[in-house]
């Protein structure tokens, strides 16, 4: 890991979740308030508790075994496993993880993708094997078929 990489991880570790909480509230202020947050670089999770204005109830999401790969100079976000207390984000969410999708290439962001791809490296094997076998987001829809053709034609 680079020294920057470093210096930014230890950053993450040591900002007090109550800041993160304040920000973010200051931010999402007429549209929800951030209730609880937790977010662990080492351990790969993320919690997020928020309430949308004007309801009674908050919204609780999970993430766990999260990564951004650089598949042959495409940068591709991979998330695991994630879930919620309403089960409609929880449907959704499920279609989105154990596949990697390709981060749009934006100019301002550009410069930071290898610092950022540092810091959230893939370090279990089976982010590592999906981030070489997932086809591209705009791709997934043709290769899909192909790929269960070619274990049809396995078996």
């Amino acid at each position: 890991m680079s020294f920057k990489a470093g210096l930014i991880k230890i950053a993450i570790k040591c900002t007090p979740d109550i800041m993160v909480i304040w920000v973010a509230n200051i931010v999402l202020k007429g549209i929800a308030e951030l209730k609880n947050f937790s977010f662990d670089l080492d351990t790969r999770t993320a919690y997020v508790q928020i309430q949308l204005v004007g309801e009674v109830e908050t919204i609780d999401v999970w993430m766990e075994d999260f990564a951004i790969v650089n598949n042959n100079g495409v940068y591709q976000f991979i998330l695991q496993k994630a879930e919620s207390n309403r089960i409609w984000l929880s449907n959704i969410l499920s279609r989105i993880t154990g596949k990697a999708w390709s981060i749009p290439e934006i100019p301002q962001l550009a410069p930071h993708l290898g610092l950022i791809s540092e810091l959230l490296k893939a370090e279990r094997p089976e982010q590592e094997a999906l981030e070489q076998d997932s086809p591209k987001l705009e791709d997934s829809e043709h290769e899909a078929p192909k790929q269960e053709d070619a274990e049809h034609q396995e078996n």
